[in-house]
C-alpha cells in the first residue's frame, strides 16, 4: 500500500480523500473516536466502516476488506506479534513496552502533537460511599497496580498500569469527557 509509517498515512489520506477506510468497533467507541482525532488533526478524510466490536472489525482487518484500524493494543498485540498485522504507532501519549513503536504524536510530527486516544478503566463506587471506605478502595487498588507480577503482566498485554487519587480521577475524567465530546462534536458521531 506504500504506506509504511505514520506520515506516510497522513500523506496519502490528505492527497487521496474517501479512498482509505477506517474500521472501528462501532459508532462513538473509543476506537471510533480515536480515528476521528486523528482526521480532524491532520485534516484528512477516511471513510469510517462501524462493526458491532473489535473482533469482526479484525477480523475484514486481518482479511483485507478494510484499509485500517486503530485498536486497543491488548486486542491488536497477537496479531502485530505474528506478523499479521503492520502497526504504524501507538495511540497513547507514552511508549509501550510491549511493542517498539512510537507514538503517532511522535510519528506524526507538528500535526499530531499531543495526539493521545488512550483506553483507560477506573474503579467506582456509588455516591454517598463514605470516604474512608473509598480511601480504602483507592489504597488497595494502588498496592495491586504497584505489584511487580501484575505489572508485568499487564505491560506484556500492552496495557500501561496507572492509578491516582480519587481527586485526580475527577479531574482526569472532567478533562477527558471536555477533549471527547469536542471530538464528538467535530466528527458529528453518532452512537448505535
Amino acid at each position: 500500500s506504500g504506506i509504511h509509517n505514520v506520515a506516510d498515512l497522513v500523506r496519502a489520506a490528505r492527497a487521496n480523500p474517501g479512498k482509505y477506510n477506517m474500521a472501528s468497533s462501532g459508532n462513538g467507541t473509543s476506537i471510533h473516536l480515536a480515528g476521528e482525532l486523528f482526521k480532524s488533526m491532520t485534516g484528512s478524510y477516511m471513510v469510517h466502516f462501524p462493526y458491532r466490536g473489535s473482533g469482526p472489525a479484525l477480523i475484514d482487518l486481518l482479511g483485507g476488506n478494510v484499509d485500517l484500524m486503530f485498536d486497543n493494543l491488548p486486542s491488536a498485540l497477537p496479531h502485530i506479534k505474528a506478523g499479521k498485522l503492520k502497526a504504524l504507532g501507538v495511540t497513547s501519549g507514552k511508549r509501550s513496552d510491549a511493542v517498539d513503536l512510537p507514538t503517532i504524536a511522535e510519528a506524526g510530527g507538528a500535526t499530531l502533537k499531543g495526539y493521545d486516544a488512550s483506553s483507560w478503566f477506573g474503579l467506582m463506587a456509588p455516591a454517598g460511599t463514605a470516604p474512608d471506605t473509598v480511601l480504602r478502595l483507592q489504597q488497595e487498588t494502588a498496592k495491586a497496580l504497584a505489584s511487580p507480577a501484575l505489572k508485568e503482566r499487564l505491560l506484556a498485554q500492552g496495557a500501561i498500569p496507572g492509578g491516582m487519587s480519587s481527586a485526580d480521577f475527577v479531574k482526569f475524567i472532567a478533562a477527558e469527557t471536555t477533549k471527547w465530546a469536542a471530538v464528538v462534536k467535530t466528527a458529528n458521531a453518532k452512537v448505535d
